[in-house]
């Protein structure tokens, strides 16, 4: 009794939707609104399947996916993408745990029957831990899907009874900076979930362009593009209850913010921005810090951090999220695409790593000499 729809994102289903997150498993990034937005713009081009319980009267919303029609370059074949747009970080379908067993096959299915959608997904950032990623893996494999895991890792995770850690040197440390940051003026911290964010997001953008990001040209104000997409998304989603931005304020003016989304019981720490001129009161993690009991008073289950567990988060955060990168062909066998794709997704890999490697290297520089020879740190 399971239909699925496949088309482009439009907001007639936020009511559905809004059924839907109150007792399925949560994604914001498959919210009908953002993904309206991101399609209308033309900032990713997104279809949105919908599975639907025919039984009802009238019928439920009972699972929603959304991809990203993608094509590298022209010469190269196109693909699906379950990260529907740029700064999305959870790539799960947001299914009823009902109906799970129904639903992620057919969604397969849909996919593998459309003659207008590409056989082969990416999937990045998956929620291991979630029931729709093991009836993924368990339906492709019944299926004959062909299924290569790129990577697993973990992310920063806050749940109440797993959340901000309460000793150690890192809680020392937040406690000294709050006391010192106090001590340079009024301090406070902001988060009103009202309709109107665009002074506080505004603050953020500015913050971030301020920063480090904006030094390395990856801030949103770097893009015009990246940054109509972020302000019209943000505005819309808060309109309806699911974004806000949380301002660390010194004498009233911000020197940290921390954009926020909800889905169901679940807040999303999407993007953080500091003042530079208070790096060394660390106002970014103050204010991750003290908005996480906030939100845990207020019926958030769960924090996802967005991050990696490199991140600053880890610190503050016990709780871990096991997350997994997939390459998927929902074709028979295994498709030149799918080949193709797992070369370029491999490759890619490797260049991380060594980027990330380059980035850690530490050369330290003798007492009379700035002269290093590259051969002793090898």
């Amino acid at each position: 009794m399971i239909s699925v729809s496949i088309c482009s994102p439009t907001p007639d289903i936020t009511a559905p939707w809004d059924d839907l997150v109150r007792r399925a498993s949560s994604n914001v990034f498959m919210n009908p609104l953002a993904l309206t937005v991101a399609n209308e713009t033309g900032f990713a081009r997104i279809q949105v399947l919908s599975a639907w319980d025919d039984s009802a009267e009238p019928r439920r919303l009972v699972g929603i996916w959304a991809f990203r029609v993608r094509r590298i370059s022209r010469l190269w074949p196109a693909l699906l993408e379950a990260l529907p747009y740029n700064y999305a970080f959870l790539s799960n379908p947001v299914v009823d745990p009902a109906f799970v067993h129904d639903v992620i096959p057919a969604f397969l299915s849909a996919i593998r029957n459309s003659p207008l959608l590409p056989k082969v997904i990416n999937l990045k950032s998956l929620d291991a831990e979630a029931l729709s990623f093991e009836m993924l893996v368990n339906a492709l494999a019944e299926q004959g899907g062909a299924q290569l895991r790129l990577s697993e890792s973990t992310r920063p995770f806050a749940t109440p009874d797993v959340g901000t850690k309460r000793s150690g040197s890192t809680r020392k440390k937040l406690r000294q900076d709050w006391n010192r940051l106090s001590a340079a003026g009024i301090v406070d911290i902001v988060n009103n979930r009202a309709p109107d964010v665009r002074e506080a997001f505004e603050a953020f953008l500015k913050l971030e362009a301020a920063g480090w990001k904006g030094a390395r040209g990856t801030a949103l104000l770097c893009d015009a593009a990246d940054a109509a997409f972020a302000r019209r998304m943000v505005v819309t989603l808060a309109e309806h209850g699911s974004a806000s931005v949380a301002l660390l304020r010194v004498d009233g003016r911000a020197i940290a913010a921390q954009v926020l989304m909800y889905c169901g019981a679940t807040a999303y720490t999407w993007k953080t921005a500091f003042s530079p001129d208070y790096a060394k009161y660390s106002p970014g993690a103050l204010l991750i810090d003290k908005i996480t009991d906030d939100l845990f008073s207020t019926g958030v289950a769960a924090i996802d951090s967005c991050s990696y567990e490199g991140s600053f988060m880890a610190q503050l955060w016990a709780g871990r999220r096991k997350m997994a990168d997939l390459l998927v062909d929902v074709g028979p066998g295994r498709s030149l695409a799918f080949s193709l794709e797992a070369l370029r997704q491999r490759g890619y890999g490797r260049l991380r790593r060594l980027r990330d490697r380059v980035r850690s290297w530490s050369v330290p520089v003798p007492p009379k000499s700035k002269k290093v020879s590259l051969a002793a740190h090898r």
